[in-house]
Protein backbone atom coordinates (compact mmCIF):
# COMPACT_ATOMS: atom_id res chain seq x y z
CA UNK A 1 0.00 0.00 0.00
CA UNK A 2 3.41 2.17 -0.67
CA UNK A 3 0.32 4.21 -2.84
CA UNK A 4 -1.58 5.21 0.07
CA UNK A 5 1.67 6.14 1.49
CA UNK A 6 2.48 8.73 -0.94
CA UNK A 7 -1.19 9.89 -1.03
CA UNK A 8 -1.12 10.73 3.02
CA UNK A 9 2.58 12.56 2.71
CA UNK A 10 1.45 14.08 -0.07
CA UNK A 11 -1.45 15.70 2.10
CA UNK A 12 0.57 16.34 4.93
CA UNK A 13 2.98 18.15 3.00
CA UNK A 14 1.22 20.40 1.79
CA UNK A 15 -0.44 21.12 4.92
CA UNK A 16 2.87 22.42 6.03
CA UNK A 17 2.66 24.49 3.39
CA UNK A 18 6.31 24.25 2.29
CA UNK A 19 7.37 24.15 -1.55
CA UNK A 20 6.87 20.48 -3.25
CA UNK A 21 10.28 18.67 -3.05
CA UNK A 22 10.63 16.21 -5.62
CA UNK A 23 8.13 13.24 -5.41
CA UNK A 24 10.53 10.47 -5.71
CA UNK A 25 12.44 12.72 -2.50
CA UNK A 26 10.55 9.53 -0.35
CA UNK A 27 10.50 6.07 -1.09
CA UNK A 28 8.64 3.85 1.48
CA UNK A 29 9.78 0.23 2.18
CA UNK A 30 7.67 -2.95 2.92
CA UNK A 31 4.30 -4.11 2.18
CA UNK A 32 3.17 -5.69 5.79
CA UNK A 33 0.23 -3.76 7.52
CA UNK A 34 -0.71 -3.34 11.04
CA UNK A 35 -4.11 -4.81 11.64
CA UNK A 36 -6.48 -2.17 11.43
CA UNK A 37 -9.99 -1.31 10.02
CA UNK A 38 -8.42 1.85 8.94
CA UNK A 39 -4.47 2.90 7.07
CA UNK A 40 -2.33 2.90 10.17
CA UNK A 41 1.03 2.00 8.83
CA UNK A 42 0.17 3.76 5.81
CA UNK A 43 -0.43 7.18 8.67
CA UNK A 44 2.54 6.21 10.16
CA UNK A 45 4.90 5.92 7.42
CA UNK A 46 3.93 9.22 5.78
CA UNK A 47 4.23 11.11 8.72
CA UNK A 48 7.54 10.20 10.11
CA UNK A 49 7.98 10.59 6.49
CA UNK A 50 6.88 14.07 6.65
CA UNK A 51 8.80 14.99 9.78
CA UNK A 52 12.13 13.63 8.11
CA UNK A 53 11.65 14.99 4.52
CA UNK A 54 11.13 18.75 6.22
CA UNK A 55 14.66 18.01 8.45
CA UNK A 56 16.17 17.29 5.15
CA UNK A 57 13.96 20.37 4.07
CA UNK A 58 16.45 22.67 7.11
CA UNK A 59 19.71 20.41 6.26
CA UNK A 60 19.54 21.84 2.76
CA UNK A 61 19.23 25.51 3.61
CA UNK A 62 22.25 24.45 5.72
CA UNK A 63 24.17 23.61 2.70
CA UNK A 64 23.41 19.83 2.69
CA UNK A 65 22.93 17.91 -0.36
CA UNK A 66 19.06 16.65 -0.73
CA UNK A 67 19.61 13.50 0.17
CA UNK A 68 16.61 10.80 -0.16
CA UNK A 69 14.66 9.79 2.46
CA UNK A 70 13.70 6.19 2.79
CA UNK A 71 10.83 5.29 5.17
CA UNK A 72 10.80 1.23 6.49
CA UNK A 73 6.85 0.82 7.33
CA UNK A 74 7.34 -1.81 9.32
CA UNK A 75 9.99 -0.01 11.33
CA UNK A 76 7.15 3.22 11.61
CA UNK A 77 4.13 0.65 12.55
CA UNK A 78 6.29 -0.59 15.43
CA UNK A 79 7.56 3.09 16.58
CA UNK A 80 4.04 3.90 17.24
CA UNK A 81 3.83 1.25 19.36
CA UNK A 82 6.44 0.84 22.00
CA UNK A 83 10.38 1.47 20.65
CA UNK A 84 12.22 0.45 23.86
CA UNK A 85 12.51 -3.15 25.50
CA UNK A 86 13.40 -2.77 28.94
CA UNK A 87 16.96 -5.28 29.73
CA UNK A 88 16.80 -6.62 33.22
CA UNK A 89 13.55 -4.89 34.16
CA UNK A 90 10.07 -4.14 33.69
CA UNK A 91 8.15 -0.57 32.59
CA UNK A 92 5.81 0.03 34.98
CA UNK A 93 2.08 -0.51 34.48
CA UNK A 94 0.68 2.02 31.33
CA UNK A 95 -2.88 1.66 32.35
CA UNK A 96 -4.65 2.36 35.63
CA UNK A 97 -6.74 -0.59 37.02
CA UNK A 98 -10.15 1.39 36.74
CA UNK A 99 -8.92 2.59 33.21
CA UNK A 100 -11.21 1.12 30.51
CA UNK A 101 -14.39 0.32 28.38
CA UNK A 102 -17.58 0.08 30.23
CA UNK A 103 -20.95 -0.91 28.94
CA UNK A 104 -23.56 1.80 30.32
CA UNK A 105 -27.53 2.11 29.82
CA UNK A 106 -27.10 2.72 26.05
CA UNK A 107 -23.76 1.60 24.64
CA UNK A 108 -20.43 2.39 25.90
CA UNK A 109 -18.15 4.77 27.29
CA UNK A 110 -14.48 4.75 28.05
CA UNK A 111 -12.69 5.97 31.16
CA UNK A 112 -9.41 7.41 31.40
CA UNK A 113 -8.26 7.27 35.05
CA UNK A 114 -4.39 7.18 34.47
CA UNK A 115 -3.50 10.47 36.46
CA UNK A 116 -5.03 10.45 40.38
CA UNK A 117 -6.67 13.58 39.98
CA UNK A 118 -8.91 12.39 36.77
CA UNK A 119 -9.10 8.83 39.03
CA UNK A 120 -10.76 10.49 41.67
CA UNK A 121 -13.15 12.33 39.63
CA UNK A 122 -14.61 9.65 38.23
CA UNK A 123 -14.94 7.37 41.30
CA UNK A 124 -16.38 11.01 42.25
CA UNK A 125 -19.38 11.03 40.16
CA UNK A 126 -19.93 7.01 40.15
CA UNK A 127 -19.86 6.78 44.01
CA UNK A 128 -18.08 3.44 44.45
CA UNK A 129 -14.69 2.45 45.75
CA UNK A 130 -11.92 1.66 43.16
CA UNK A 131 -12.49 -1.89 42.17
CA UNK A 132 -13.43 -2.52 38.64
CA UNK A 133 -16.32 -4.93 39.36
CA UNK A 134 -17.65 -1.88 41.63
CA UNK A 135 -17.33 0.32 38.58
CA UNK A 136 -18.71 -2.20 36.22
CA UNK A 137 -21.93 -1.99 38.49
CA UNK A 138 -21.86 2.00 38.83
CA UNK A 139 -21.53 2.81 34.85
CA UNK A 140 -23.99 -0.08 33.99
CA UNK A 141 -26.68 2.19 36.06
CA UNK A 142 -26.03 5.59 33.56
CA UNK A 143 -26.92 6.82 29.82
CA UNK A 144 -23.00 7.47 28.25
CA UNK A 145 -24.08 10.83 27.58
CA UNK A 146 -25.29 11.51 31.09
CA UNK A 147 -22.70 10.14 32.29
CA UNK A 148 -19.90 11.67 29.69
CA UNK A 149 -21.06 15.18 30.54
CA UNK A 150 -21.14 14.49 34.50
CA UNK A 151 -17.68 13.04 34.37
CA UNK A 152 -16.47 16.42 32.19
CA UNK A 153 -18.58 18.91 34.58
CA UNK A 154 -16.18 16.85 37.82
CA UNK A 155 -12.99 17.53 35.66
CA UNK A 156 -12.47 14.04 34.97
CA UNK A 157 -12.03 12.61 31.65
CA UNK A 158 -14.43 10.02 29.53
CA UNK A 159 -15.99 9.76 26.25
CA UNK A 160 -19.04 7.69 24.98
CA UNK A 161 -18.71 5.70 22.05
CA UNK A 162 -20.37 7.35 18.89
CA UNK A 163 -20.68 6.44 15.43
CA UNK A 164 -18.87 8.04 12.65
CA UNK A 165 -22.11 9.35 11.23
CA UNK A 166 -23.02 10.55 15.13
CA UNK A 167 -19.81 12.51 15.28
CA UNK A 168 -20.35 13.97 11.86
CA UNK A 169 -23.43 15.23 12.63
CA UNK A 170 -21.69 16.70 16.10
CA UNK A 171 -21.04 20.26 16.84
CA UNK A 172 -17.58 19.74 17.97
CA UNK A 173 -17.45 17.19 14.47
CA UNK A 174 -18.59 19.52 12.41
CA UNK A 175 -15.85 22.30 14.26
CA UNK A 176 -12.91 20.04 13.79
CA UNK A 177 -13.56 18.97 9.99
CA UNK A 178 -13.79 23.05 8.86
CA UNK A 179 -10.29 23.11 10.75
CA UNK A 180 -7.12 22.67 9.02
CA UNK A 181 -4.55 19.74 9.51
CA UNK A 182 -2.07 22.18 10.89
CA UNK A 183 -3.35 25.69 11.44
CA UNK A 184 -0.07 28.32 10.89
CA UNK A 185 -0.14 31.60 11.55
CA UNK A 186 2.80 34.22 11.04
CA UNK A 187 3.96 37.35 12.02
CA UNK A 188 7.25 39.16 11.62
CA UNK A 189 10.37 38.47 14.43
CA UNK A 190 11.09 41.85 15.07
CA UNK A 191 15.08 41.61 13.95
CA UNK A 192 16.71 39.50 11.14
CA UNK A 193 17.42 35.68 12.56
CA UNK A 194 19.95 34.29 10.11
CA UNK A 195 20.25 30.55 11.44
CA UNK A 196 17.81 28.49 14.42
CA UNK A 197 19.50 27.83 17.52
CA UNK A 198 21.77 30.98 17.53
CA UNK A 199 21.29 34.78 18.30
CA UNK A 200 24.43 35.52 16.34
CA UNK A 201 23.45 34.75 12.99
CA UNK A 202 26.44 32.01 13.29
CA UNK A 203 25.08 28.52 12.02
CA UNK A 204 24.93 25.90 14.46
CA UNK A 205 23.66 22.82 12.68
CA UNK A 206 25.23 20.19 10.76
CA UNK A 207 23.94 18.17 7.72
CA UNK A 208 24.95 14.99 10.39
CA UNK A 209 22.89 17.15 12.93
CA UNK A 210 20.58 19.36 11.52
CA UNK A 211 18.95 21.29 15.47
CA UNK A 212 22.11 20.99 16.94
CA UNK A 213 21.92 24.35 18.74
CA UNK A 214 18.67 24.79 18.70
CA UNK A 215 16.93 25.25 22.05
CA UNK A 216 13.41 23.02 22.44
CA UNK A 217 11.21 24.32 25.60
CA UNK A 218 8.99 21.10 26.21
CA UNK A 219 5.67 21.84 28.08
CA UNK A 220 4.07 18.55 26.86
CA UNK A 221 2.51 15.19 28.18
CA UNK A 222 1.72 11.97 27.10
CA UNK A 223 1.28 11.24 24.04
CA UNK A 224 1.51 13.23 20.95
CA UNK A 225 4.19 15.89 22.33
CA UNK A 226 6.44 13.83 24.13
CA UNK A 227 6.89 11.93 20.67
CA UNK A 228 7.83 15.22 18.79
CA UNK A 229 9.92 16.46 21.39
CA UNK A 230 12.08 13.30 20.85
CA UNK A 231 11.81 13.62 16.88
CA UNK A 232 13.37 16.84 17.45
CA UNK A 233 16.09 15.73 20.08
CA UNK A 234 16.88 12.93 17.33
CA UNK A 235 18.34 15.41 15.07
CA UNK A 236 20.27 17.20 17.76
CA UNK A 237 17.86 19.68 19.33
CA UNK A 238 18.32 20.64 23.04
CA UNK A 239 15.07 19.40 24.33
CA UNK A 240 14.58 20.92 28.02
CA UNK A 241 11.35 19.15 29.64
CA UNK A 242 9.52 21.29 32.05
CA UNK A 243 6.66 19.23 34.38
CA UNK A 244 5.08 20.13 37.54
CA UNK A 245 5.93 19.39 40.97
CA UNK A 246 3.68 16.40 41.61
CA UNK A 247 3.32 15.52 37.78
CA UNK A 248 4.31 11.69 36.74
CA UNK A 249 2.94 9.29 34.13
CA UNK A 250 5.42 6.48 34.87
CA UNK A 251 4.66 4.50 32.14
CA UNK A 252 5.50 6.15 28.96
CA UNK A 253 8.15 8.20 30.65
CA UNK A 254 11.33 5.53 29.57
CA UNK A 255 10.01 5.58 25.90
CA UNK A 256 9.32 9.66 25.00
CA UNK A 257 12.52 11.10 27.08
CA UNK A 258 15.87 10.01 25.36
CA UNK A 259 18.05 12.63 24.60
CA UNK A 260 16.02 15.24 26.65
CA UNK A 261 16.96 16.68 30.11
CA UNK A 262 13.64 16.76 32.41
CA UNK A 263 13.23 19.52 35.68
CA UNK A 264 10.25 20.54 37.24
CA UNK A 265 9.26 24.23 37.96
CA UNK A 266 5.72 24.72 39.62
CA UNK A 267 4.06 28.00 38.05
CA UNK A 268 2.67 29.15 40.83
CA UNK A 269 5.53 29.83 42.45
CA UNK A 270 7.46 33.37 41.98
CA UNK A 271 11.01 32.04 42.03
CA UNK A 272 10.32 29.53 39.44
CA UNK A 273 8.41 31.66 37.33
CA UNK A 274 11.31 33.47 36.84
CA UNK A 275 13.05 30.64 35.92
CA UNK A 276 10.36 29.79 33.11
CA UNK A 277 9.80 33.20 32.19
CA UNK A 278 14.45 33.35 31.50
CA UNK A 279 14.18 29.94 29.50
CA UNK A 280 11.72 31.07 27.55
CA UNK A 281 12.83 34.33 26.43
CA UNK A 282 15.91 32.25 25.37
CA UNK A 283 14.21 29.15 24.00
CA UNK A 284 13.94 28.44 19.87
CA UNK A 285 11.25 26.44 20.24
CA UNK A 286 8.04 26.39 22.33
CA UNK A 287 6.09 23.04 22.28
CA UNK A 288 3.37 22.59 24.63
CA UNK A 289 0.17 20.51 24.82
CA UNK A 290 -1.45 21.69 27.25
CA UNK A 291 -5.42 22.48 27.37
CA UNK A 292 -6.43 26.36 25.79
CA UNK A 293 -6.18 28.84 27.79
CA UNK A 294 -4.27 26.87 30.23
CA UNK A 295 -0.87 28.93 29.55
CA UNK A 296 -3.17 31.85 29.91
CA UNK A 297 -4.47 31.50 32.95
CA UNK A 298 -1.17 30.72 34.26
CA UNK A 299 -0.11 34.51 32.75
CA UNK A 300 1.65 33.07 29.92
CA UNK A 301 -0.81 34.00 26.99
CA UNK A 302 -0.42 34.15 23.48
CA UNK A 303 0.52 37.61 23.34
CA UNK A 304 2.88 37.19 26.79
CA UNK A 305 4.87 34.43 24.83
CA UNK A 306 5.44 36.67 21.40
CA UNK A 307 6.35 39.72 23.55
CA UNK A 308 8.78 37.54 25.70
CA UNK A 309 10.73 35.78 22.64
CA UNK A 310 9.32 37.76 19.35
CA UNK A 311 11.28 35.20 16.82
CA UNK A 312 9.58 31.76 19.06
CA UNK A 313 8.46 28.91 17.25
CA UNK A 314 5.01 28.02 18.90
CA UNK A 315 3.77 24.75 18.13
CA UNK A 316 0.39 23.55 20.09
CA UNK A 317 -1.98 20.56 20.15
CA UNK A 318 -4.82 19.88 22.08
CA UNK A 319 -7.48 16.98 22.18
CA UNK A 320 -10.72 18.04 20.21
CA UNK A 321 -10.00 21.04 18.61
CA UNK A 322 -9.78 25.01 18.36
CA UNK A 323 -13.32 25.46 17.79
CA UNK A 324 -16.55 24.49 18.56
CA UNK A 325 -18.22 23.68 22.02
CA UNK A 326 -15.80 21.13 22.92
CA UNK A 327 -12.57 23.73 22.89
CA UNK A 328 -10.62 23.01 26.49
CA UNK A 329 -11.98 19.65 26.88
CA UNK A 330 -9.35 17.32 28.28
CA UNK A 331 -8.86 14.31 25.82
CA UNK A 332 -6.21 11.49 25.17
CA UNK A 333 -6.05 9.42 22.11
CA UNK A 334 -8.12 6.47 22.93
CA UNK A 335 -11.05 8.91 24.09
CA UNK A 336 -11.24 10.65 21.05
CA UNK A 337 -10.94 7.37 19.17
CA UNK A 338 -14.13 7.03 20.92
CA UNK A 339 -16.20 10.03 19.95
CA UNK A 340 -15.55 10.24 16.39
CA UNK A 341 -16.55 6.64 15.55
CA UNK A 342 -13.21 4.99 15.34
CA UNK A 343 -13.80 2.28 18.20
CA UNK A 344 -17.50 1.95 17.28
CA UNK A 345 -16.25 1.11 13.39
CA UNK A 346 -13.90 -1.58 14.20
CA UNK A 347 -16.91 -3.13 16.48
CA UNK A 348 -19.11 -2.91 13.74
CA UNK A 349 -16.35 -4.13 11.26
CA UNK A 350 -15.26 -6.73 13.23
CA UNK A 351 -18.40 -7.99 14.48
CA UNK A 352 -17.51 -7.91 18.11
CA UNK A 353 -19.53 -6.91 21.14
CA UNK A 354 -17.63 -4.30 22.35
CA UNK A 355 -15.44 -1.28 20.92
CA UNK A 356 -12.53 -2.19 18.88
CA UNK A 357 -9.55 0.78 18.47
CA UNK A 358 -6.64 1.12 16.36
CA UNK A 359 -4.30 -1.60 17.27
CA UNK A 360 -1.50 1.32 18.58
CA UNK A 361 -2.65 4.81 19.54
CA UNK A 362 -1.96 5.81 16.02
CA UNK A 363 -3.38 9.56 16.95
CA UNK A 364 -0.68 10.51 19.28
CA UNK A 365 2.08 9.00 17.38
CA UNK A 366 0.88 10.59 14.26
CA UNK A 367 0.50 13.68 15.68
CA UNK A 368 3.60 14.09 17.33
CA UNK A 369 5.49 13.66 14.02
CA UNK A 370 3.12 16.46 12.37
CA UNK A 371 3.72 18.23 15.35
CA UNK A 372 7.63 17.77 14.62
CA UNK A 373 7.80 18.75 10.87
CA UNK A 374 5.30 21.79 11.94
CA UNK A 375 8.47 22.77 14.14
CA UNK A 376 10.94 22.61 11.58
CA UNK A 377 8.28 24.31 8.82
CA UNK A 378 8.62 26.97 11.58
CA UNK A 379 12.59 27.29 11.94
CA UNK A 380 12.80 27.06 8.12
CA UNK A 381 10.51 30.08 8.11
CA UNK A 382 12.42 32.19 10.35
CA UNK A 383 15.33 31.98 8.45
CA UNK A 384 13.87 32.73 4.94
CA UNK A 385 11.33 34.83 5.69
CA UNK A 386 12.12 36.22 8.87
CA UNK A 387 9.05 35.80 10.86
CA UNK A 388 8.12 33.88 14.01
CA UNK A 389 5.56 30.83 13.38
CA UNK A 390 2.52 29.62 15.71
CA UNK A 391 0.98 25.82 14.68
CA UNK A 392 -2.17 24.04 15.90
CA UNK A 393 -2.89 20.53 15.94
CA UNK A 394 -5.20 18.34 17.49
CA UNK A 395 -5.79 14.70 17.83
CA UNK A 396 -9.30 15.03 16.90
CA UNK A 397 -8.00 16.80 13.29
CA UNK A 398 -5.45 13.55 12.71
CA UNK A 399 -8.08 11.02 13.81
CA UNK A 400 -10.35 13.24 10.75
CA UNK A 401 -7.42 12.69 8.13
CA UNK A 402 -6.99 9.16 9.42
CA UNK A 403 -10.42 8.20 8.99
CA UNK A 404 -10.90 8.78 5.00
CA UNK A 405 -8.62 5.63 4.31
CA UNK A 406 -9.44 1.82 4.71
CA UNK A 407 -7.19 -0.98 6.49
CA UNK A 408 -6.05 -4.32 4.71
CA UNK A 409 -6.88 -6.88 7.34
CA UNK A 410 -6.94 -9.69 5.28
CA UNK A 411 -3.49 -8.00 3.52
CA UNK A 412 -0.19 -9.51 4.50
CA UNK A 413 -0.20 -8.56 8.29
CA UNK A 414 3.07 -7.32 10.27
CA UNK A 415 4.80 -9.64 11.74
CA UNK A 416 5.30 -9.21 15.33
CA UNK A 417 8.29 -7.47 16.97
CA UNK A 418 11.66 -9.29 16.43
CA UNK A 419 15.77 -9.19 17.46
CA UNK A 420 16.79 -8.02 14.80
CA UNK A 421 14.23 -4.75 14.86
CA UNK A 422 16.78 -3.34 17.11
CA UNK A 423 19.63 -1.48 17.44
CA UNK A 424 22.68 -3.36 18.36
CA UNK A 425 24.07 -0.40 21.08
CA UNK A 426 22.18 -0.80 24.70
CA UNK A 427 20.40 2.93 25.91
CA UNK A 428 22.04 3.49 29.27
CA UNK A 429 18.24 4.79 30.86
CA UNK A 430 17.43 5.61 34.44
CA UNK A 431 16.01 2.72 34.62
CA UNK A 432 18.45 0.22 33.65
CA UNK A 433 19.72 -0.65 30.26
CA UNK A 434 16.94 -1.08 27.12
CA UNK A 435 17.09 -1.95 23.56
CA UNK A 436 15.62 1.05 21.36
CA UNK A 437 13.97 -0.04 18.06
CA UNK A 438 16.54 1.08 14.70
CA UNK A 439 15.23 3.72 13.27
CA UNK A 440 12.38 3.90 11.14
CA UNK A 441 13.84 6.49 8.57
CA UNK A 442 16.96 7.55 7.16
CA UNK A 443 18.28 10.46 5.52
CA UNK A 444 21.55 9.69 3.94
CA UNK A 445 24.31 11.75 6.43
CA UNK A 446 21.51 12.42 8.64
CA UNK A 447 21.16 9.86 11.99
CA UNK A 448 18.12 9.87 14.17
CA UNK A 449 19.94 9.16 17.47
CA UNK A 450 20.14 10.58 20.64
CA UNK A 451 23.00 11.95 23.06
CA UNK A 452 21.47 10.54 26.31
CA UNK A 453 19.52 7.49 27.34
CA UNK A 454 16.04 7.98 28.39
CA UNK A 455 15.47 10.24 31.64
CA UNK A 456 13.22 10.70 34.84
CA UNK A 457 11.00 13.30 35.09
CA UNK A 458 12.63 16.24 37.48
CA UNK A 459 16.48 14.40 37.24
CA UNK A 460 18.03 17.84 35.51
CA UNK A 461 18.19 21.26 36.45
CA UNK A 462 15.46 23.82 34.63
CA UNK A 463 18.25 25.40 33.24
CA UNK A 464 19.67 25.33 29.05
CA UNK A 465 22.79 22.64 29.06
CA UNK A 466 26.16 24.53 28.83
CA UNK A 467 27.29 25.67 25.60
Amino acid sequence: MTALSHHLLATIWSALELPAPDTDAVSFTGHANLPSYYAVTDLAAASIGAAALAMRELAALQGASEAPVSVDRRLASLWFGWSLAPVGWERPALWDAVAGDYACLDGWIRLHTNAPHHRRAALDVLGCTPDRQAVEQAVAQWQGAALEAAMVANRGCAAQMRSAGDWHAHPQGLAVASEPLIAFDTRPCGGAVAWAGTRTGTRTGTEARPLAGVKVLDLTRVLAGPVATRFLAGYGAEVLRIDAPDWNEPGVIPEVTPGKRCARLDLHHAPDRAVFEQLLAEADVLVHGYRPEALARLGYDENYRRQANPGLVDVCLDAYGWSGPWTGRRGFDSLVQMSCGIAAHGMQASGAGKPVPLPVQALDHATGYLMAAAVVRGLITRVTQQRATQARLSLARTAALLMTTEGEIGGVQLAPVAPDDYALALEHTAWGPARRLRAPVAVAGMAMAWRQGASDLGSAPAQWAAP
